[in-house]
């Protein structure tokens, strides 16, 4: 069986977006559809859409990590070939994103599975352009995709990625999900797959407050991984970009940028990086702590909504 859970936050035009892809993806495996959302009004409106297609849960509002949590013990099974996928209500998934990820699982020995963010925004802005520079670039190019040939950890895509059940009981509520659930596979020395075709297109931040914003709390989700993983490897930290996105991706970073505009795009990231680290280092230092930053991202007024 697979089970395809949809975080959503008071989202029914695009979750039923997301819910109609999926139906129309040509899942051969016996598959169900669970919609999570903590606005009731959403079951009534999910339950007259789709009838017994779907399934709703009535996510308790304390958090996205304490809704899973309860959906993956509700769905606890013993049959080793079932696989939970995780994704949004506000995300467009490819026609064949769900069935690139579970060919990845005809290995055995892969345990997690992330699919492969892309941009959706206009190139032509600047903040458009850093979001496809991340994730074609960084996310892509000198993370995953060199991490996955390697066979090494490599952090999963929250946007969409899949795991298989009744190998993980528990996630801790304040880390993110899409970190510690292949870091919990990968010690129990499971591989981590990249299904860099299934691909799940998403709306970014549109100007420099939502921007910062958002990839400061995705900083910040890491910053209390090593309270339960001590050895959690540094894929997301300031040293690691550095070396890893700075001196070792070199060649990536200044062969993606197209004229000479994309070009002086690509330098101000720079310097917006740094301050955003240099913001989380001083929240840090004042014990601020890290919330539910999905449900934050939810917040911020430019990705509320998919054109």
């Amino acid at each position: 069986m697979i089970y395809i859970i949809i975080t959503s936050y008071n989202e029914p035009i695009t979750t039923e977006k997301t819910i109609n892809q999926i139906l129309d993806s040509n899942i051969k495996e016996d598959y169900k559809i669970i919609v999570s959302d903590p606005f009731p009004e959403i079951k009534d409106f999910i339950q007259k859409k789709f009838k017994d297609k779907v399934e709703f849960f009535l996510d308790p509002g304390e958090g996205k990590s304490t809704a899973l949590n309860i959906i993956f013990n509700n769905i606890r099974s013993n049959n080793p070939n079932d696989i939970i996928f995780s994704t949004d209500g506000d995300v467009f998934l490819d026609k064949n994103a769900i069935n690139e990820i579970l060919k990845q699982f005809k290995d055995k020995k892969v345990g997690c599975v992330s699919g492969r963010p892309v941009s959706i925004n206009s190139r032509n802005t600047m903040f458009g352009y850093l979001s496809h520079f991340l994730f074609d670039v960084g996310a892509h190019q000198i993370s995953r995709k060199k991490n996955y040939e390697k066979n090494k950890f490599l952090e999963c895509s929250g946007y969409l990625f899949a795991f298989r059940n009744n190998i993980i009981n528990e996630i801790p509520i304040d880390v993110a999900e899409d970190s510690i659930i292949p870091y919990y596979f990968y010690k129990k020395g499971y591989k981590i797959g990249y299904a860099e075709n299934a691909k799940v297109y998403v709306k970014n931040p549109t100007n420099l407050k939502d921007f910062i914003k958002q990839r400061k709390r995705t900083a910040d989700a890491h910053t209390k991984l090593t309270k339960y993983a001590p050895d959690f490897p540094k894929v997301k930290s300031f040293k690691g970009e550095i070396i890893e996105g700075g001196i070792k991706g070199f060649f990536e970073i200044f062969s993606y940028p197209k004229n000479l505009k994309e070009f002086f795009w690509t330098i101000a990231i720079f310097p917006i990086r740094l301050y955003i680290w240099l913001r989380l280092f001083y929240d840090l230092k004042k014990k601020k702590e890290y919330g539910d930053g999905w449900r934050e991202n939810l917040e911020v007024k430019s990705t509320r909504h998919l054109d």
